[in-house]
């Protein structure tokens, strides 16, 4: 179809059409919630896990924004604009070193490529787009991260009203340091502590008293819902709710942190097989699951650390359990809005997480060493009894991480199985239940949400072979595929055994089809080269099949080959791919940020310091 306004199928006509909201956690770990396994109190997830289905094999990207353009568009974040975390992109350093010596894979083969612009391009037609043209409200509160200005803001990609957290991440309180003389925010901090944000079409001045971002967004999204109900706006609503907690720096309020006190004295390693066993309890792992050993050799194991080392590392657990918990909190209080309404049993309310959980060990890094270590020391307060104010500025590291993550291997920014298998439950309207606390096995990915709501709402996508038009402009097609025919019993799995899917990031590469994976990891954390892997029988990535099935490896390496053609990935490593060199105007570092947020004088009068700048032009390649 071609036309430039999605239309409306069968069930769009119908007097009643569902509605959504989508929850999106980040950097949650797989077993952080109870209802997945872990000590995490969250019961208003585990009642819509209760009441609805949850995925043990559903997969996102590596890393935050990749994973979300991914949710707004159901194709390939490569294909979206995000081929990479645009922070990632800019600056060669923000990737982990090489072994050996301090060396990055350079990222400026990427810079000015197509599908690396940093932001949603005009490629992909959006789900909020396609829903507020069918006849949808369409609302969003919490974190955007796919474009930093006013012409890639939420309501210019599909929502009416949206109160957006627009980078990566910031401090949870807003709180920002006052610099002394001539300091300045180190390099790695500069995109990592304000909190920009913007509401509807104008960047928010200054946030609320108290503010708290995880109960900022709640309560926003729940005023967006009864100005809804004021208005007596029949139109049914797609809410779109992505939390920035629980990113680091790990901050929460002191009423859920007092909860966790002394639970993670243990430390990380006994955390880990308590999870284990309790998601053999669940049925949520097989029962002689082999995990994947931890990796960790940049931090001190649990047993060479000292007392006081051993108290903030707990600690920094504790108050990544209340951002959890706190999390939980303020998805009850919409449900339970929607509950009071009448609209809950009519509502698809579905949770996930937008990658593994976050084990970088940011303290040995190059980039954060010697100029951010001493600003920490001078503008914040990382003592023990305040770890978790706004001004402290902690992370908590790759042991509590692989708690997290286990069974399987690595975090986020990986593309092993920790740092893109998520949790995802789902408690669906009325015309698609499932068997209630049901759990699935079946492979899934965040590409298919797009289409599988589409489908529920019966709104056709405008170009189901990539060759049809939105607005005026060609888009591309959805990769993903609508969960639809297998909740309704038509077909066994949500996609087919031979379904090819590939991820890419920061020259970490993975294909899988059916139960086969071949995974490269780069040194230190992995041997940079192609490992292979039956995920029904090592669901661990523990015992490498390569040299026992070259012929296998080698059909799936071709595997590689097209997901690259397809989605335009841009490989940084080089066995990976052969590309041609990088265009001089590619090459240089730290100048493709749209908007500098962080610089004196750019929140004040945004528009005009854009225009003075002088900015670094793009040249883009044809592919």
């Amino acid at each position: 179809m071609s036309e430039s306004k999605a239309s409306s199928g069968t069930a769009g006509a119908s007097a009643k059409r569902p509605n959504f909201l989508v929850i999106v956690a980040d950097d949650l770990g797989f077993s952080d919630l109870s209802c997945f396994g872990g000590e995490i109190k969250t019961p208003n997830l585990d009642k819509l896990a209760s009441n609805g289905l949850r995925f043990t094999d559903f997969h996102a990207a590596a890393a935050c924004s990749p994973s979300r353009a991914m949710i707004m568009t159901g194709t390939d974040h490569h294909i979206a604009g995000l081929g990479n975390l645009i922070e990632w992109t800019n600056r060669s350093d923000q990737n982990a070193p090489s072994e050996g010596e301090i060396k990055y894979w350079s990222t400026a083969p990427q810079r000015g490529m197509p599908g690396y612009e940093g932001y949603l391009n005009e490629r992909v037609v959006t789900l909020p787009e396609l829903l507020r043209d069918a006849g949808y409200l369409t609302l969003m509160a919490g974190k955007w991260h796919l474009g930093l200005t006013p012409e890639r803001f939420p309501q210019k990609r599909g929502f009416e009203r949206s109160f957006a957290h627009l980078p990566a991440c910031s401090n949870h309180y807003a709180y920002e340091p006052q610099l002394q003389g001539q300091d300045q925010i180190p390099g790695f901090m500069t995109m990592s502590f304000i909190a920009l944000h913007a509401e509807d079409d104008e960047y928010v001045k200054k946030l609320p008293d108290n503010w708290y971002s995880s109960n900022g967004y709640g309560d926003k999204m729940l005023s967006y819902l009864k100005e809804r109900k004021e208005k007596e706006d029949e139109r049914p609503f797609f809410g779109y709710f992505p939390f920035t907690a629980p990113h680091w720096p790990l901050q929460a309020p002191d009423e859920y942190i007092e909860h966790y006190k002394g639970v993670y004295d243990e430390g990380p390693d006994v955390l880990r097989e308590k999870r284990l066993q309790r998601m053999k309890e669940l049925g949520l792992c097989a029962q002689d699951v082999e995990p994947h050993p931890v990796v960790a050799d940049e931090v001190k194991q649990w047993s060479e650390m000292t007392a006081e080392e051993k108290a903030k590392s707990s600690k920094a657990m504790e108050v990544f359990a209340a951002m959890v918990e706190c999390i939980d909190a303020n998805v009850g209080k919409v449900v339970s809005y929607l509950e009071e309404t009448g609209e809950l049993d009519n509502t698809l309310v579905c949770f996930m997480s937008d990658n593994g959980a976050e084990g970088a060990a940011y303290e040995a890094y190059p980039i954060v060493q010697g100029t951010m270590i001493q600003h920490l020391q001078k503008y914040y307060d990382n003592s023990l009894d305040n770890l978790g104010r706004g001004n402290s500025f902690i992370w908590y590291g790759p042991r509590w991480a692989q708690a997290a993550t286990a069974p399987s291997r690595l975090y986020k920014a990986f593309t092993t199985e920790g740092g893109v298998r998520v949790p995802f439950l789902a408690k669906f309207p009325k015309g698609f239940e499932t068997e209630k606390g049901g759990i699935t096995n079946s492979f899934s990915t965040v590409m298919d949400l797009a289409p599988t709501i589409l489908d529920m709402a019966g709104v056709k996508h405008p170009s189901p072979d990539g060759k049809g038009t939105f607005q005026g402009r060609e888009v591309v097609s959805m990769r993903g595929r609508s969960m639809v025919p297998f909740l309704s019993g038509e077909q066994p799995n949500v996609h087919p055994k031979d379904f090819i899917n590939g991820w890419e990031t920061c020259g970490r590469a993975a294909v899988r089809c059916g139960d086969w994976k071949i995974v490269f990891i780069p040194k230190p954390k992995g041997p940079e080269k192609w490992q292979m892997y039956n995920l029904a029988k090592d669901p661990g990535e523990v015992h490498d099949l390569a040299e026992q099935d070259p012929e296998r490896l080698e059909r799936m390496i071709k595997m590689w080959d097209q997901y690259v053609l397809e989605t335009g990935v841009v490989p940084l490593a080089p066995a990976l791919g052969q590309w041609m060199e990088a265009m001089e105007a590619q090459m240089p570092e730290d100048v493709w940020m749209e908007y500098e947020y962080w610089k004196d004088g750019a929140r004040d009068n945004p528009e005009q310091f854009r225009r003075e700048q002088p900015r670094f032009t793009r040249e883009v390649k044809a592919m």
